[in-house]
């Protein structure tokens, strides 16, 4: 009895483990640039066995030169899978083992959070410092393009940096009249021209750019950022209403959310 339930526990514990390996598998290697070397962890434990297999035989100089072999070849897998070690190591300073091995989806929300959250920092890193030199912006954030936008400029589609939005609004540029168009962390298209509201009772410093935030605001569902050139004032429109925003962790956590929609 003793033995058959010491056969059935070891059998429990390799499925255990078996499941185990394959969730990570599923959760941080399927799909990477890593995949193609998972055969080669098989290849490295077959080796083992062998390495294993010639000492039981008495072949010891096979057995050692094949463990040697192993060896080496265990630790130059660390390097090449180092990206997707450093990837779970990130992963479990931020949400737990768990979680991500058994929900598919958590992993990836971690990450496009990271992903939201560095883009609304970079965002407003721009704002600030075209707010401090009194560099006129525009930046309408929604999905996709809106058939709203009278005018789709230039296609950028590049990733959102401080440095990229400040070079386009740079007013020796020929894209800085325009609006930029970004959509999650993909800045589409610069130099856009958008439809302007049609109010007549807007206070008197609102400019083209904020008429125009405004407009697009009216007849879409995009959140509008604009600096202005006089002021250095940056507001937000949403929904044919535009807001000041002094307060920078409000700004920050507003941007962030219209990235998120």
């Amino acid at each position: 009895m003793p033995d058959l339930f010491t056969s059935i526990s070891s059998v429990v514990q390799i499925m255990i483990i078996a499941v185990l390996a394959w969730l990570f598998y599923r959760q941080f290697i399927r799909g990477s640039a890593s995949e193609k070397f998972v055969r080669g962890l098989f290849g490295l434990l077959g080796l083992w066995i062998v390495s294993w297999i010639f000492m039981e035989l008495g072949l010891g100089i096979l057995g050692n030169v094949t463990r040697w072999v192993a060896l080496f070849m265990s630790i130059g897998l660390v390097v090449i899978f180092q990206p997707e070690l450093r990837k779970f190591l990130g992963m479990m300073g931020q949400i737990t083992f768990l979680r991500a091995m058994f929900f598919k989806n958590a992993f990836i929300d971690a990450e496009k959070k990271k992903r939201l959250n560095h883009t609304a920092d970079e965002i407003v890193r721009a704002a600030e410092y075209m707010s401090k030199k009194h560099t006129g912006a525009l930046m309408v954030f929604q999905k996709g393009l809106s058939s709203t936008v009278d005018k789709i400029g230039t296609r950028i589609n590049g990733d959102v940096s401080s440095e990229l939005l400040i070079t386009i609004f740079f007013n020796k540029t020929p894209l800085h009249d325009g609006a930029v168009i970004i959509s999650g962390a993909k800045i589409l298209f610069a130099g856009a021209i958008l439809p302007l509201t049609e109010k007549n009772n807007l206070d008197w410093k609102y400019g083209t750019r904020h008429r125009a935030a405004i407009g697009m605001s009216e007849v879409s569902d995009a959140v509008v950022l604009v600096v202005s050139e006089e002021t250095g004032d940056i507001s937000i429109a949403k929904g044919g209403v535009i807001k000041k925003y002094d307060d920078i962790k409000k700004l920050r956590a507003r941007i962030r959310d219209a990235l998120d929609n």
